[in-house]
């Protein structure tokens, strides 16, 4: 029974493995890839394009705020805008940057066209009035002083011989030439009279009586000259001689200065006392007196300037301009020193204003300049208020705000005024320092707080982290 039952069991199993097998085929079938051309989907089958950008939209606006949010803002310090109390008349109407500028700055240059042949002067040096600061070659110029001196000596003679007069001895050279005259017009007539005498009798003949004749008037002619001739000796020259003479002379003593002048042109001095800015030739270059000339010659040889008589220049816009009058009194800070202070007024105000930059140029005279104002250098001016009698003064609050926390850029000074966790930039107009503070004239009034660290990173209405908190 048992071996009967095994053999049952085998042909069961031989059976059951064909099944199987089948159905794995089937199986494989099913999962193989069909090549053939599916047809396209049916129009009820596509995402809208709509909505798959909008999907796009949600999915950037929430990667943006997730980064916005997950960057932690910058963390700076703050201080308070502090204000003070002090008199009204003291008070700062206007503040204003500008240039250190030499009153009357000079451009030496030569009279004449020549080479240099010694330059005496560095730049930064202080020369006096009249001193040597060029020398030219003057060789030319010696030669004309001597050919002009020598005209003038020749002049000079001619004119002294005729006030002089004849000497004796040309009167009696004279005086002897109308005797002989005399003997031959004697001479002249009794020959005339022998030749009519025998022309009448018919011994002579016409050209004879002629050649007679001609003979007498000229011997009569040439003794009204020797006549004349020894009068002029005997009176001297006319007057008229002697002043054109005269003329000469003063002509040929002009022409001797001009030539002196000329020469003395040659050494170029200082017309002031003053300090040199510029050294503009050096020795061997040409110079001359106008910009037509060789070309490379130079038109000044140094730039002089009066380092005690200097003025800030300064261009005040037109919105300003009706806080400001002739001799108002300011106070001048130069950027290079902060802690040095210079008093001055007003004393030009340009007759017109800029168009182009719609200001109008004021400059104000530096009351007790020193060596460390210099021309050029930057400086702050802040014109004060006129003070008032003391009975009528009044109290005024000035906001002071920390240096640290003022921006500069574009001429323009702002601050950021802590609003929350954010900052608003606002622009202000500062007065004069104050130790570590500027007095603000306007934009801020004080008992605001604002970054004084970290203010550089920072833009209109960013979120900030106040230190500390």
């Amino acid at each position: 029974m048992k071996s009967q039952d095994q053999g049952y069991s085998r042909m069961a199993t031989s059976v059951k493995i064909p099944e199987e097998k089948q159905q794995l085929d089937e199986r494989l079938k099913s999962l193989r890839i069909n090549r053939t051309e599916q047809p396209a989907p049916g129009s009820s089958n596509r995402v809208p394009k709509k909505l798959l950008l909008a999907i796009s939209v949600l999915i950037a606006l929430a990667a943006l705020g997730y980064a916005y949010f997950s960057v932690s803002p910058p963390t700076v310090s703050v201080a308070e805008v502090k204000t003070e109390s002090g008199a009204s008349s003291a008070a700062t109407t206007l503040s204003v940057s500008g240039y250190v500028v030499a009153h009357h700055k000079i451009a030496v240059g030569a009279k004449v066209m020549g080479r240099v042949s010694w330059i005496g002067v560095e730049k930064g040096d202080k020369v006096q009035k009249d001193q040597v600061l060029v020398r030219l070659e003057d060789d030319e110029f010696r030669a004309q002083v001597n050919q002009a001196r020598a005209n003038l000596a020749a002049s000079q003679a001619r004119l002294d011989q005729l006030r002089a007069g004849s000497r004796p001895q040309e009167k009696l050279k004279d005086r002897a030439a109308v005797i002989q005259a005399e003997a031959n017009l004697k001479n002249a007539q009794a020959d005339y009279e022998r030749t009519e005498s025998l022309f009448k009798s018919g011994v002579a003949s016409k050209a004879d009586f002629d050649r007679a004749t001609a003979g007498r008037d000229t011997a009569a002619a040439l003794l009204e000259s020797a006549r004349q001739s020894y009068r002029m000796t005997d009176i001297g020259p006319r007057e008229e001689e002697i002043r054109a003479a005269e003329a000469e002379v003063q002509q040929m003593k002009a022409a001797l200065d001009y030539a002196g002048t000329q020469l003395d042109s040659t050494i170029i001095k200082a017309p002031v006392t003053g300090t040199v800015l510029e050294r503009i030739v050096e020795r061997g270059e040409m110079v001359t007196p106008s910009a037509i000339g060789e070309s490379g010659a130079r038109t000044s040889v140094v730039s002089l300037a009066d380092l005690n008589d200097l003025q800030i220049e300064l261009d005040i816009s037109q919105a300003d301009f009706a806080r400001l009058k002739m001799g108002q009194r300011a106070e001048i800070i130069p950027e290079a020193f902060p802690s040095l202070r210079y008093s001055g007024f007003i004393e030009e105000i340009a007759p017109e204003a800029n168009r182009a930059k719609a200001t109008v140029q004021i400059k104000v005279k530096v009351e007790n300049p020193d060596e460390q104002l210099r021309p050029e250098m930057n400086a702050r001016v802040n014109f004060l208020a006129d003070q008032k009698p003391a009975g009528e003064q009044q109290s005024v609050s000035r906001a002071l705000v920390p240096k640290a926390a003022v921006v500069q850029k574009d001429e323009a000074a702002f601050v950021f005024v802590v609003k929350g966790d954010r900052v608003e930039q606002r622009v202000i107009r500062l007065g004069q320092e104050s130790g570590d503070s500027y007095y603000v004239l306007e934009g801020l009034g004080g008992g605001e707080t604002v970054v004084t660290e970290g203010a550089e990173k920072l833009s209109d209405g960013s979120r900030i982290k106040i230190s500390g908190q």
